[in-house]
């Protein structure tokens, strides 16, 4: 049986597909290998959205290569599709396919054992109209199953390569969303996170079609389905139509990611974020209003092309007021190619770090004053894996439908089941539990005893 080994960079988005190019591998009688052994086949999914996602892959094309200078080496992914030359160039390499086409892979490994040619694959992203079906059935993950409903993105911020490297704005079709879906649920899942590169402008590119559509067709077809959670959204993608839907939902979590990058205008402007602070902060006002307990977490870059003190304070200031439950907070990087990387007035480095730690301890404050309130509260929690700090005492950790990460006595058998937990020590970045009861699948929870 001939054996093939993966090693993703990056995103969520990179991981689904990962798992989607291995169901071809499966299919066609390949074992899967741990990375770090000899294998027949090496695929490396790659990252671009920074210079050291870049140097990331080589390092670990190269690690490939030494590991079996016989084995048929893969690229794909993002760094694939915006420098297949540079990959080209590395001794060695002898397939490279982009962000499209990774469905004829197995062909291309076919044709290499044959011509021994390298092969460049890779084409123009920017034609492509059109969603590549990849589908995952199961994960190796057994807890949390992503489900990719959408790939590129119009927007062209002016820090980022993510269009160069995705194409535009394409949306799956809400038959094969739903199929698959319900495929996830029949092999166990609960919980199923939707995803994709521009995730909530789903249905953008349709004509009678759009995401709140999807979220409601979800809920009525799927069977069995616990949880949706919507990966990433942008405020302007938060229309009154979804926030409607969210608050009738019993399936969409009380947890929303939307990227903020900056609490600035001027700031946003040179971004070209579309949108301005007043608009973000009226959408996250409707949104809570609309749903109490509401988590929101969001991404913030620091350090931009320009930014002063007066701006920095604009952004802290603003997340401080509305009160985000959780910060990823990254310091500006130069990426190649980008508009963003040919301005002037770059960011001294120590000034950037020092912005950074005061965002980050803010950030671990509003985390804590956010899951404060629910201490005492009941919850619903997924089980994921045994706690990491703790291998002998039985305690498992999992998150709450509003994205607390609870740590609580479990047993292996309620890992990916849905289970009440009472929060007995709200922290972060985990909060201490005590397990109630399970989820009965026959008995409408109402009908349960509360205690």
């Amino acid at each position: 049986m001939p054996t093939v080994a993966f090693h993703t960079l990056g995103c969520k988005v990179n991981h689904y597909e990962t798992e989607a190019i291995w169901q071809l591998f499966k299919e066609n009688q390949y074992e899967r290998v741990d990375f770090e052994k000899s294998s027949d086949v090496y695929v490396i999914n790659t990252c671009t959205v920074t210079n050291t996602g870049d140097k990331k892959s080589r390092q670990v094309i190269r690690r490939a290569i030494r590991k079996n200078p016989d084995a048929v080496i893969c690229v794909t992914g993002c760094y694939a599709q915006t420098s297949p030359a540079e990959i080209m160039a590395i001794p060695g390499v002898d397939i490279v396919v982009g962000t499209q086409d990774r469905h004829k892979l197995i062909e291309y490994i076919d044709q290499y054992k044959q011509e021994r040619q390298p092969i460049n694959a890779v084409r123009n992203i920017m034609k492509n109209r059109v969603y590549e079906e990849l589908d995952v059935p199961a994960f190796t993950d057994r807890t949390r199953a992503s489900l990719k409903i959408q790939e590129g993105c119009n927007n062209f911020c002016t820090f980022c390569i993510i269009p160069w490297a995705r194409g535009l704005m394409r949306s799956r079709e809400p038959q094969e969303v739903i199929k698959q879906a319900q495929q996830l649920v029949d092999a166990g899942y609960k919980e199923i996170v939707l995803t994709g590169i521009h995730t909530g402008g789903y249905g953008e590119d349709m004509k009678d079609y759009n995401l709140a559509m999807l979220l409601t067709d979800l809920e009525k077809q799927v069977k069995g389905l616990k949880r949706i959670r919507i990966s990433s959204i942008e405020a302007s993608q938060l229309t009154d139509e979804v926030i409607e839907v969210i608050d009738r939902s019993k399936l969409v979590v009380r947890h929303l990611h939307v990227p903020l990058q900056s609490g600035s205008n001027t700031v946003l402007k040179r971004m070209r974020r579309k949108y301005t602070m007043e608009f973000f902060g009226e959408r996250l006002d409707k949104l809570k209003k609309a749903l109490p307990g509401l988590a929101v977490t969001s991404d913030v870059i620091v350090g931009f092309p320009g930014e002063t003190e007066e701006e920095f304070m604009e952004t802290y200031n603003f997340i401080k007021k509305h009160k985000f439950s959780e910060l990823h907070v990254f310091p500006y990087s130069k990426r190649t190619g980008t508009p963003a990387a040919r301005m002037d007035d770059q960011v001294d480095e120590e000034i950037k770090n020092e912005r950074v730690h005061r965002l980050i301890s803010l950030s671990n404050q509003l985390a804590k004053e956010y899951s404060s309130q629910f201490e005492g509260e009941v919850l619903e929690v997924i089980p994921e894996e045994r706690f990491k700090n703790d291998r002998e005492s039985g305690l498992y950790e999992g998150y709450s439908d509003n994205y607390l990460k609870v740590v609580f006595p479990a047993t292996e058998d309620m890992v990916g089941k849905l289970v009440k937990v009472k929060i007995t020590k709200a922290g972060y970045p985990h909060n201490e539990g005590q397990f109630v009861r399970m989820l009965d699948e026959g008995i409408p929870d109402e009908q349960t005893a509360v205690i």
